[in-house]
């Protein structure tokens, strides 16, 4: 695949997956099935005011993001994480549209790789 990608930078997961095509197939195929988790999961504990689960669910957000070197991403959900502990939920739902909008488009990019391997 030779298209350049927005979202996405593999280089990591190229690194960790040695080559190996299955390996980067299951990755990719766990991560484009947290991605509605993830979005959903943050749109809810932000609406019930449950901002230790928001907080804990931005974390883990945030590592499936860095392995697709998604760092501006990492950087705001880590925000997200940071604010929702510190029960300061004024600022999230901006972050979480722009993290959102990011995802969906890892998801169109990621789905794309898939296919063509």
């Amino acid at each position: 695949m030779n298209k350049v990608l927005e979202y996405v930078n593999l280089s990591y997961m190229e690194e960790i997956s040695g080559g190996d095509d299955g390996f980067k197939k299951d990755l990719i195929q766990i991560f484009l099935k947290q991605i509605p988790e993830f979005i959903s999961n943050m749109h809810q504990f932000l609406s019930e005011n449950k901002n230790d689960l928001l907080a804990k669910e931005a974390h883990t957000a945030k590592s499936s993001v860095l392995i697709f070197m998604m760092e501006e991403s990492g950087s705001k959900l880590k925000r997200i994480q940071l604010l929702a502990e510190e029960d300061n939920t004024e600022p999230i739902p901006e972050l979480l549209n722009q993290v959102e909008t990011a995802l969906n488009g890892a998801q169109k990019e990621l789905s794309e790789y898939v296919k063509a391997l």
